[in-house]
């Protein structure tokens, strides 16, 4: 049997933006824009794919930008605004696993007999209140306080 390769259920663009939003939250104190050229290089994302995955951010109103020499990106909304479901909803739409439980692209299930007494929905709604509940919970600043406090604990370690 020939083993499939991994297909993994967040998008690279989803990834990629995530990536960029922490690069940015990360100096928003310098109250400078900043470059997709350097987010492109310092977060490894090919240029051309993170521009329009900036420009997706920007129109979402989570990013704004500046033109001309010193221009580039900033935040719009705060990162403690920004949440992984906000994102992760713009670029690969619904977080529910099966259409009949998500709450923003409902579709019923076409084998479906009855979904008030459907184990499997009830099953998959739980699956994705938890979800749900854990990716609005993590903001962009939530991330970044995590990483400071895994650093500090690394650091602790060696």
């Amino acid at each position: 049997m020939q083993q499939e390769r991994y297909d993994p259920m967040l998008s690279k663009k989803s990834k990629y933006a995530i990536n960029a939003l922490l690069y940015i939250s990360r100096r928003k104190d310098e109250e400078r824009p900043i470059l997709a050229s350097e987010i492109a290089e310092g977060e490894n994302i090919p240029h051309k794919f993170l521009e329009a995955i900036l420009l997706d951010l920007k129109n979402a109103g989570f990013l704004r930008s500046k033109r001309g020499r010193k221009g580039g990106y900033f935040l719009k909304a705060a990162p403690e605004e920004i949440s992984l479901a906000k994102v992760m909803r713009l670029f690969d739409g619904p977080i529910a696993l099966l259409p009949c439980v998500s709450l923003n692209y409902y579709e019923r299930c076409d084998e479906c007999k009855d979904e008030k007494t459907c184990g499997i929905r009830a099953v998959f709604l739980m699956i994705r209140d938890q979800t749900l509940q854990t990716l609005e919970d993590n903001s962009m600043a939530a991330i970044l306080e995590r990483e400071e406090a895994l650093q500090k604990q690394q650091s602790a370690e060696e």
